[in-house]
């Protein structure tokens, strides 16, 4: 299905000075909500998202309700990220394949079904563990085709001199729900118990479809669509490793996503085993974390420009904070760097996230953003069981610290290598007034020795 006949042809398709730090278009920090169909979209997403976060927090609970166990919290993740990692790249391929619109149409209704269908299971008192795992596995199946899809979908509704502010304001809109939707879950899961919240889930997804049947397709802006034939996941992927730009956000995020984003079980079991505050707090540990991680959207959006240096630094922070949090002597300490984490945490997402959609060709950007979901998202099954064993092993506290050490590591490695790339040398500069560190051309600092 045509994005309409009517569409505005695609400009240039992307601009490289953007990542050097070239200015966007201006218009402020909600810029990109003036634009018609992008308002449908996120109305549509803010609800949407409300119900996903209900869900998740639900079903995290529920797992631990039903099996006592972080590792079983960590089988339920990565049973719902294992699809990412195992057919992420194939959906890159049909999110460049066909017209985006439609395929959103496929998977959101595809989502609602997976929480009508848990929702049932549960209010009807015949819910087991496995039926947790199965919905969660579902979910991640359509999520290969949704993520890439979604993700390009951006610039057809925006166009590329609004994407960085739409990735971001996409991220503020899902950690506003974020704000929301634990809060509502745990007042209906303690209320009613947690099939509500699942039935909340699954009519959510009615509000992005109505949002995407109300859209004008003669005012998207028409990406050309790749034909059928041989070789396109390799192409991709040749496309992606020729590009350092492309590549090394994206192993950064790997590391970032399979190391240092495994919440649901540090959380929950700080919430329950080294705080005793039951479900109650674990909701307040997600909305705390979603004020962090709203902030740092928010924040992101009103850049005007996309560094790889904030990438890099912003990923040793968060790793950092990490550590600190898994130390924390009670929930006063804890409560407040979970905050910073958040706002740390979202920033190197958007961040990854605008500088690899920017630096993409239209007719790659499908296949280049599902490498960079799969990997963000994909080690999750290896991550997830892992640190939940690790915190059934030798607590919570050691499970968070390797990861904030991993994550810290990892950018501390990806920004050496991007530095070498650009030609780039640590400068040391003790004089007062002056810029103690910073990375300069070679020649610049060999000039200066002499």
């Amino acid at each position: 299905m045509s994005t309409g006949s009517g569409a505005h042809s695609a400009p240039a398709p992307h601009d490289k000075a953007d990542i050097a730090g070239a200015p966007a278009q201006r218009g402020g920090m909600f810029a990109s909500l003036r634009i018609r169909n992008y308002r449908l979209f996120a109305t549509g997403a803010v609800v949407s998202n409300t119900g996903t976060w209900m869900a998740r927090i639900t079903q995290d609970w529920l797992v631990l309700s039903l099996t006592g166990s972080s590792a079983a919290v960590g089988v339920t993740t990565a049973m719902q990220f294992l699809p990412m990692l195992l057919f992420g790249l194939y959906g890159g391929v049909i999110a460049d394949r066909f017209a985006k619109r439609t395929l959103l149409f496929c998977t959101q209704s595809a989502m609602a079904m997976g929480g009508l269908a848990l929702a049932a299971l549960t209010l009807s008192g015949h819910v087991q563990v496995w039926h947790v795992y199965l919905v969660a596995f579902w979910t991640g199946l359509v999520t290969v085709v949704d993520n890439p899809t979604r993700q390009s979908f951006v610039s057809e509704m925006v166009g590329p001199r609004q994407v960085r502010n739409a990735v971001s304001l996409n991220s503020a809109n899902f950690q506003s729900a974020r704000l929301i939707g634990p809060a509502v879950a745990s007042v209906l899961t303690a209320a009613v118990g947690p099939g509500w919240a699942f039935l909340v889930n699954g009519l959510s997804f009615l509000a992005p479809l109505t949002g995407l049947a109300l859209m004008r397709t003669r005012e998207l802006y028409e990406n050309p669509r790749t034909p059928r034939g041989k070789g396109q996941l390799r192409q991709g992927l040749n496309y992606v490793s020729k590009h350092p730009e492309l590549i090394w956000p994206i192993v950064l995020v790997g590391f970032v996503g399979t190391f240092g984003f495994n919440f649901p079980i540090w959380l929950s079991a700080y919430a329950n085993e080294v705080f005793h505050g039951g479900v109650g707090m674990y909701g307040l540990f997600n909305t705390l974390m979603a004020v962090g991680s709203l902030a740092g959207a928010l924040l992101a959006a009103r850049r005007r420009s996309t560094r790889l240096r904030v990438l890099v630094g912003a990923a040793i922070g968060f790793g950092a904070l990490e550590i600190l949090a898994a130390w924390s002597p009670d929930v006063y300490v804890f409560a407040p760097l979970i905050v910073l984490t958040g706002i740390l945490g979202l920033t190197v997402n958007v961040t990854a996230n605008s500088t690899v959609q920017m630096a993409s060709e239209p007719e790659m950007r499908g296949r280049v953003m599902s490498l960079f979901m799969m990997v963000f998202t994909g080690g999750t099954p290896l991550g997830g069981p892992l640190f939940g064993w690790l915190a059934d092993a030798y607590g919570v506290r050691v499970s968070l610290t390797l990861g904030g050490l991993i994550c810290a590591a990892a950018a501390l490695g990806v920004g050496l290598i991007l530095a070498r790339a650009a030609n780039l040398r640590l400068q040391v500069d003790l004089r007062r007034g002056r810029r103690h560190l910073a990375f300069v051309p070679r020649e610049k600092q060999l000039a200066a020795a002499v």
